[in-house]
């Protein structure tokens, strides 16, 4: 994301800003042929983002916010909405709402982990299945479900990395139709998110197991 804004500390990197941030993203979509997406925090980014990105993402604790969810609906872009770590996975019928409400289908929703407690997330894998019935694509987010908030994320205790397979795996089983890992060729130049991220050697040969567990579980899921 070009601006990281939820972060635990007013000195910690937030990221290079929305003008030289969607720069770099566009260079990244021309010179790679990728489509791009990033986190949007505020209306007043989103006429830049959307020149730029082929998917807006709203983020988890900006999920009920009404004017930022309509606003990026509004762009007609594929929506990513993150579910709050707050809310129960049929609650995301009302954001589906408001984006529909903005004249938009192209909705995705992301399940990251549910409140468990005090600084600790769990996945309800019953997630991915209720809100697919809503009507929309999930995706899965093993690696922001294996946070420990209130904990850096460059303190090793901030995460558990080890266990992004596990439940990455998992999740593709349940049904989800895509995932989203942050990964990193060296964790510790990673910005942000360095403790609960997937070294990048890695990603490949977990790709190509979550692909083969997906061929299996696909022809099943209604």
């Amino acid at each position: 994301s070009y601006l990281k804004d939820n972060r635990s500390s007013a000195e910690t990197y937030q990221g290079p800003g929305v003008k030289e941030g969607t720069a770099i993203l566009r260079k990244v979509k021309q010179e790679l042929g990728v489509p791009v997406i990033s986190d949007v925090h505020g209306v007043e980014e989103i006429p830049a983002a959307a020149e730029v990105l082929d998917i807006i993402q709203i983020p988890a604790y900006m999920s009920m916010q009404t004017s930022l969810v309509v606003a990026a609906g509004k762009t007609g872009k594929v929506i990513n909405v993150k579910k709050g770590q707050f809310l129960h996975p049929l609650d995301m019928k009302s954001v589906i709402g408001k984006l529909e409400y903005a004249g938009n289908t192209n909705i995705l929703l992301t399940e990251r982990g549910s409140c468990f407690g005090y600084r600790t997330l769990i996945t309800d894998m019953r997630s991915l299945p209720l809100m697919r019935s809503l009507g929309y694509p999930v995706v899965f987010d093993p690696t922001h479900s294996l946070r420990n908030y209130g904990i850096s994320s460059s303190d090793k205790r901030g995460g558990s990395p080890e266990l992004i397979p596990y439940i990455s795996r998992a999740g593709v089983a349940a049904g989800c139709d895509a995932v989203f890992i942050e990964t990193h060729d060296n964790l510790s130049e990673a910005k942000c998110d360095a403790a609960s991220m997937l070294p990048l050697e890695q990603l490949e040969p977990l790709l190509e197991t979550l692909m083969e567990i997906d061929s299996i579980v696909r022809p099943s899921i209604s």
